[in-house]
Parts: structure tokens; sequence; C-alpha cells
């Protein structure tokens, strides 16, 4: 049997694709296990499908001073030898990376053994650890092709970045009743990312009365970011965290306002939902949700508004005219040639595999 070691941990960003890919891998023959960090959240979501697990020593890369840059260097070259070490005993046919810290000690203990390695690259330019790590790649897929002129040449492939089958499967209906909403009203989901957006959350909330008066609204708003005072507001519905009924949501939403995360935003292209982008902010990231943003908003995908600029009078008119115009934006979706990712990225990997 073919074994295959997919990695990547940190958020929910580094953790779906690699879930979307799951389904497909089974029906190609694959035995799957995952590495990861002892306790992120890729644990919990990983273990739930009944995939093998291995956790190992992780540390972070910061670009800023912090007393856990003495120590981290350790928890690295730990995480490489229990990596390498894992990789002999498994002795996996190829590997799959999607980023995030805890994949740089993998994907190098990889390089050392002479196992093919693809990784994925979700953002327009290459993150830290993905900068470390491409040099051992055999290949580097990524989402945007802008993104090519950042990678080495004759690595790069433009695959679009997997997202999961069963969100093209929601129900409308579904999603209706487990919202309380009816059907006669548009309906705007507002997604904050897999931890929520203080930005965002206070932003929709100061303009929700007048929102309210157009649409109902879905609020997935983050771990410990419910607002009780907000509890019972006809046509509101807000949720820390929702799983097993996004699809459902999805299919229920007219309109969606999100962060730009890569992974979200190809979501929102691939099931076609006109979006409003509020990008996080340089000045908390290395900018390239920026980035992300920028390219939907120039390919007409979307409507981008920088976290800077956010104010009650400019969101809500962006949300209204988003509304508007959203046929405009279905249209530029339909148009994108976005290519079946999942189909893709497993080609590649058989391609590598037999090859």
């Amino acid at each position: 049997m073919k074994r295959i070691i997919l990695t990547g941990g940190g958020t929910a960003g580094h953790v779906t694709p690699n879930i979307a890919l799951i389904p497909r891998l089974r029906e190609l023959g694959y035995d799957i296990q995952y590495i990861g960090s002892y306790d992120g959240i890729e644990r919990k979501l990983i273990e739930e499908l009944g995939i093998p697990y291995y956790g190992i020593a992780s540390g972070k890369l910061r670009r800023y001073f912090d007393l856990k840059n003495f120590s981290d260097p350790f928890r690295v070259a730990k995480g490489f030898l229990q990596a390498k070490k894992l990789l002999k005993q498994l002795r996996p046919d190829i590997i799959f990376s999607k980023g995030g810290f805890v994949t740089v000690p993998v994907v190098q203990a990889a390089k050392g053994l002479h196992i093919p390695v693809v990784i994925h690259e979700s953002d327009m330019t290459p993150g830290l650890a993905n900068r470390l790590a491409i040099p051992a790649a055999s290949r580097v897929c990524c989402n945007f092709p802008e993104t090519v002129a950042h990678l080495p040449e004759g690595k790069a492939v433009v695959t679009g970045c997997p997202i999961r089958e069963e969100l093209r499967r929601g129900n409308r209906l579904a999603g209706l009743k487990f919202c309380g909403f009816t059907a006669d009203r548009p309906v705007l989901l507002v997604i904050g990312g897999s931890l929520g957006s203080v930005a965002v959350n206070n932003a929709i909330r100061s303009i929700l009365p007048e929102l309210l008066k157009t649409f109902q609204v879905v609020h997935l708003c983050g771990n410990g970011n419910l607002d009780e005072s907000l509890a019972g507001t006809a046509g509101y519905v807000q949720y820390e965290y929702i799983k097993q009924e996004l699809a459902d949501l999805f299919a229920l939403a007219d309109i969606v306002v999100s962060r730009a995360g890569a992974n979200a935003i190809c979501e929102l292209l691939e099931l076609r939902k006109p979006n409003l982008l509020i990008p996080l902010s340089a000045a908390a990231s290395r900018g390239d949700q920026i980035l992300n943003a920028k390219s939907f908003q120039k390919q007409g995908f979307s409507v981008m508004v920088e976290e800077e600029q956010l104010g009650p009078e400019l969101l809500k008119n962006k949300i209204i005219e988003l509304y508007e115009n959203r046929q405009r934006y279905i249209a530029a979706m339909e148009k994108s040639g976005a290519s079946d990712a999942v189909a893709a990225i497993t080609a590649l990997l058989e391609e590598l595999v037999s090859g």
C-alpha cells in the first residue's frame, strides 16, 4: 500500500486543505498518517477522522524580540530528530506539507532521507516556514498565478486550494431552519476566521440595526467573542464556531463578509459567493491577506476594505453595494477557470510516487 504523510498546523488554514485531500487519497489507496504539533488545533481535527496522528516538538521563528527566541531553536532541533525517527519508522512514499512551523523539521528530515515532498503555499507570497522548506521540496503548489514569480523555476504548479467536498453539498432550507430565519429576506454571512476577529466583529455589530433593515445576519465570531447583549435579536444569530452546519450556512448566504485568509477566499470563489474582504492589518501580520484581497478585487471576485479604513458608514455602503451588484461578482467567479485543486494535487502526488 502507498503511504503518505500529511503535515501542517498552527491554524485551521494549515489543516483544512489537508482534510480536503483525505477522501480522494483514500480512494487512491493511500495509507494516510499525520505529523503535527503536540497540542495544536490540527490534533483534534485529524484524530476525529481516525487518521493516526504523531505529535512532535515545534518552535516559532519570530522576527521580533521574545524570550522564546532563545528556547525555540532547541524545540525545532528536537522536532527534527523526532521527525527523522518517525519517517524512518513509517517509511512514507511521499509527504504533503500545508505549512506552519511544525512542518519545517518534517520537510528537512524528508530531504535527508530522499523522500519526495509536495508543499502547498496558500498566500500570494510564501510565509517564513514555507520559505525555509521550499528548497527541500519536489514541487510547490500555489493558489495565485502571481506566486510563481516567488518560487524556484520548475517547482511551481498553480493548483488552487483544495476545499472540502462537503462544503459544496450545503442545503439552504436546512440553513434557514438551523438559524430560525425566514425565506423572504436575504442573508449576510460574517466570518472572522478560525480565531475570530475583534475588528470585524465590532464593525458589524456597530451597524447591526442598519443591516437588519435589509438582511438577516449569521455571525461566526470566534471563540469567546459572543455578545450576550445581542442574544435573541430578531434576524441575527451568532456562533463561536460552526463545523457540521457550515455547508448549509454557505448555501444560505447571499453575500459574505470575511477576513482574507487564502483558504477562506478560495472557498468563497469555489462556492461562487459574492464577498467583501477585510484583510488583517499589515500592522498585525506580514500583509499576506492584503495581497490576497487585492488580487481577488482585481479579478472582480471581491470588494475590499482595509481595516484602517473600516468605518460604520463605509462598511454599510459597501455591503449594500455588494448585494446590489452580486450577480456581477458571481459572473466573474464563474469565468475564473478555477481548477479542481483536489484532483490537480492528488494527480501530482501520484506522478511523484510512481516516478
